[in-house]
């Protein structure tokens, strides 16, 4: 079992009256509502946070792109990565991911995932995404070429690592007379292949064939997780091979305290405030950015997604959140993880406005109380769910 310490950055100081004035995290929120003052404070901050993960002895540590919002102040996740080399020297750096439609031309990934590689000494690993729906909008992207763009991107920067330059390519939507680009990364033939997504059908059928990672997104019904690892058994058996179980990772916030109710008393206004304000627009989608089929399954699984629960209750239920004391914790990660199947647990420790000392305090607690039983978990024991 590998674990992950996933961080989104988000601004926690949005107005009291946010939810009543303003009906989007996204895209056209006022950017007069940053602060630069306060986001130098956060960004030394978050990245502490990060690198403390590596003291306690997380596998890696996890980064992503969103543009233009409050849910997440990274738009260039590989400059937090950078400064991340230099803070840690063991853990992995997950860049989850570069959102390949964005870049023209998308040689400057391949250029810098494979510096990011050669800084950590061979410790990244690359996360590919198509990117969400308001990037869309807020880069003025015409999204009906999203997902051909991104798979030319994607197989560009594989041979851009693998075969050697200057060579020419030519396809749909990119056309270089040269691709040679300096440096090249330190892992051979590259470093690992990480792709989120939601439960697309074609997604899941594709990174299966590549032979990829599947990183299931935070913030969804655990039914909606049984699904699409489900389905992603089965794709790579059409593939022709058995999948991994570190081919599969589950991202869940968890929070732990002395006990399960300090830990409810301190998280659950936290979530409140992200659940309530920065998922507000999260679900904003351009025509032609999804396949018919794929949109329907977004419209169904609408009432699954955290944005929608009601109550802390309802929460709790569809394990959109792991909230307790270390047994507790221990107790229904054994059990999710097992039912899943999945190798691989990303944990959103931070989330909405927890403040940093009570971030720490429970990841030492998940360190010291948690982590060991968790690095005990086999791979025959993540068998996942009766298919």
């Amino acid at each position: 079992m590998q674990v992950y310490f996933f961080h989104l950055m988000s601004w926690p100081y949005l107005p009291a009256d946010f939810d009543d004035k303003y009906d989007s995290a996204w895209i056209w929120l006022p950017n007069i509502l940053y602060d630069p003052v306060k986001g130098h404070e956060l960004y030394r901050e978050y990245i502490n946070t990060l690198a403390y993960a590596e003291e306690l002895g997380f596998d890696g540590i996890c980064v992503n792109e969103h543009h233009q919002n409050a849910y997440g102040l990274m738009p260039s996740p590989n400059l937090i990565a950078a400064a991340l080399t230099q803070r840690t020297r063991r853990v992995k750096i997950a860049v989850i991911g570069n959102a390949l439609p964005l870049y023209n031309p998308p040689l400057r990934v391949a250029e810098e995932m494979a510096m990011l590689d050669v800084m950590s000494g061979g410790r990244l690993i690359a996360g590919m995404v198509v990117g969400g729906g308001p990037e869309y909008y807020s880069y003025q992207i015409d999204p009906t070429y999203a997902r051909e763009r991104f798979r030319e991107a994607l197989d560009l920067i594989i041979k851009a690592w693998t075969h050697p330059g200057p060579f020419l390519w030519n396809s749909k939507h990119y056309f270089f007379n040269y691709v040679n680009p300096w440096p090249r990364p330190l892992q051979q033939p590259h470093p690992p292949i990480w792709i989120p997504g939601v439960g697309s059908l074609e997604t899941i059928e594709f990174i299966a064939q590549r032979r990829y990672s599947y990183m299931g997104v935070p913030y969804f019904h655990i039914d909606v997780f049984r699904r699409m690892f489900s389905q992603f058994r089965e794709a790579c058996d059409k593939a022709g091979y058995t999948a991994n179980p570190e081919q599969m990772g589950w991202g869940v916030p968890i929070y732990v305290a002395e006990t399960d109710r300090q830990a409810r008393e301190e998280f659950e206004p936290h979530c409140s405030y992200f659940q309530r304000n920065l998922l507000k627009g999260v679900r904003i989608t351009p025509p032609g950015y999804t396949s018919a089929k794929s949109a329907l399954a977004i419209i169904k699984n609408r009432p699954l997604f955290l944005s929608e629960q009601k109550t802390w209750d309802d929460v709790e239920k569809g394990v959109f959140a792991i909230v307790g004391s270390p047994a507790t914790v221990r107790q229904k990660l054994t059990q999710h993880l097992k039912d899943l199947g999945c190798g691989v647990l990303l944990t959103g420790c931070q989330t909405g406005t927890l403040p940093h000392d009570l971030a720490r305090k429970s990841m030492e607690l998940f360190a010291r109380e948690v982590l060991p039983h968790l690095k005990n978990l086999n791979s025959s024991s993540l068998t996942g769910a009766p298919r």
